[in-house]
């Protein structure tokens, strides 16, 4: 298996997270520990590796605790096929729902796209001196293409000599010093465009013409049709169109299209799809919103449970027909995740309780936690808005006790009134910095030094021990 991550322990991977998400320690453990199961089931002898299914995680902690978090870092850190889905998308189909099997067709375009961007990187070497020659051809055209085409239109007809216009034919015994003429003028162009000298220079070349697509969705998968590939297939294959750009961009359009020309799609395809199958993860968000508690259901609780008995038997292992072939489900990982305060996980039904074996409590971020997500990761919420600022030329530095002020109004806002989670971070720190957002460019002094008094003259307003008298009538 080529994919590095699961060459990674789950030491390394938890380590990769931690860079990241603060806390968590139990969902990280798990997540490596599963994606770890997928190296060591690749290296199964064949009849084995089919009956070793994977263990679906099922994430509980309320919202902005990191749930969500951990899956899209997990998708940035691995090239294996990954899809998130909103478990609530499904509950209204036929209005503005989505039919369940639409998470399997997400994952294969998924895996497609990966597989396709790694045959490409393999042949930009071969595409980029096929460009290359491309760009040197429209500069200075072949003896053939400048005898036809009358005079040489290119920046380099004084290399040539424009006086080759007013000539007269001349002996054929000439044509092979005229051919080694244009040769060393092509040459020289050569190395002047890989130096990079000509990247300003506009030349014309001849691109692939791709219409515009106009999908018909018919809401089944076997009846997407693009309208712009029925067209092209009366008119009989590829059109060709001519476009005026520079150097440097015609250097990246022809790489990628001559990359694209090499590549073989059907294997591809066949690639993506077994990439899909074998190692694919599908995180399931929301997955409380379709768990309907007690034992009289009516009305949206019945289209809650209709989506989870929808869900089942993809989890479960299923054949899902997509317009790239038949995609087996029974090897694709499940992670769900669920803030699950309304509703437990035992609301679920008992069948789809069962699929999801491995169970993870995410705790409530504490005030140490918070002052840890402020500082210690590397896309740190302080990190941000000092270089953000920064770009302005203003230079922002906050002091410990100032972070400690920050963590304790966030700490404290969740706890009174909703519990938003790392979330809260960001409206104090939009509401802390404000107005020295507002002020640029006319702020007197670059160097801003924000500290505990600054942060309590901002939320003095909004931040006060609970006031029971509230509660009374």
């Amino acid at each position: 298996m080529s994919n590095a991550l699961y060459q990674m322990t789950p030491k390394e991977i938890v380590a990769e997270l931690d860079k990241y998400i603060i806390g968590q320690d139990q969902a990280k453990k798990s997540v490596a520990i599963a994606l770890r199961n997928r190296y060591r089931r690749s290296l199964l002898p064949d009849e084995m590796r089919e009956e070793v299914t994977p263990k679906n995680i099922l994430m509980m902690g309320p919202t902005g605790v990191g749930k969500t978090e951990i899956a899209r870092r997990l998708a940035k850190l691995m090239d294996a096929p990954f899809v998130k889905v909103e478990a609530t998308k499904f509950t209204e189909v036929g209005y503005v729902g989505r039919d369940v099997d639409s998470m399997i067709r997400d994952l294969v375009e998924s895996s497609i796209r990966i597989t396709k961007q790694k045959r490409l990187q393999e042949k930009y070497n071969i595409a980029e001196e096929i460009a290359e020659e491309k760009i040197v051809e429209a500069i200075v055209p072949g003896k053939k293409k400048a005898s036809h085409g009358g005079p040489i239109k290119g920046p380099f007809d004084f290399i040539m000599g424009g006086a080759q216009q007013n000539r007269p034919q001349e002996p054929e015994a000439k044509d092979d010093r005229a051919e080694s003429e244009i040769e060393l003028t092509r040459e020289q162009v050569r190395q002047q465009v890989r130096d990079g000298l000509l990247d300003e220079q506009y030349i014309e070349i001849e691109v692939n013409d791709n219409p515009q697509m106009n999908q018909l969705d018919m809401g089944n998968e076997g009846m997407n049709i693009a309208i712009g590939n029925i067209f092209d297939a009366i008119g009989g294959g590829q059109k060709k169109k001519k476009k005026n750009v520079r150097v440097k961009d015609a250097r990246k359009i022809l790489r990628e299209e001559e990359a694209q020309n090499l590549i073989d799609m059907e294997q591809v395809t066949s690639e993506a799809l077994e990439n899909a199958e074998q190692n694919g993860i599908i995180f399931i968000d929301e997955i409380d919103k379709i768990a309907s508690g007690g034992t009289l259901r009516s009305g949206a609780d019945v289209s809650r449970e209709g989506v989870q008995r929808d869900i089942l038997p993809i989890v479960e292992g299923n054949v899902v027909n997509t317009k790239h072939g038949p995609v087996k489900t029974d090897h694709i990982l499940f992670i769900g995740a669920g803030a699950f305060h309304i509703a437990k996980p035992t609301d679920l039904i008992p069948e789809l309780q069962g699929r999801f074996p491995i169970r993870v409590e995410l705790e409530n971020l504490t005030k140490e936690a918070f002052v840890q997500i402020l500082t210690v990761p590397e896309n740190a919420l302080l990190k941000q808005h000092r270089m953000l600022l920064e770009t302005e030329g203003v230079n922002v530095t906050f002091t410990d006790d100032a972070v400690n002020e920050i963590a304790e109004i966030a700490y404290m806002t969740n706890e009174q009134t909703e519990n938003i989670g790392a979330r809260r971070l960001h409206t104090i720190m939009e509401k802390l910095l404000e107005d020295i957002s507002f002020n640029i460019p006319d702020i007197e002094n670059d160097d801003v030094r924000i500290d505990e008094a600054y942060v309590k003259e901002k939320f003095i307003d909004r931040i006060h021990a609970d006031d029971i008298d509230r509660f009374i009538l």
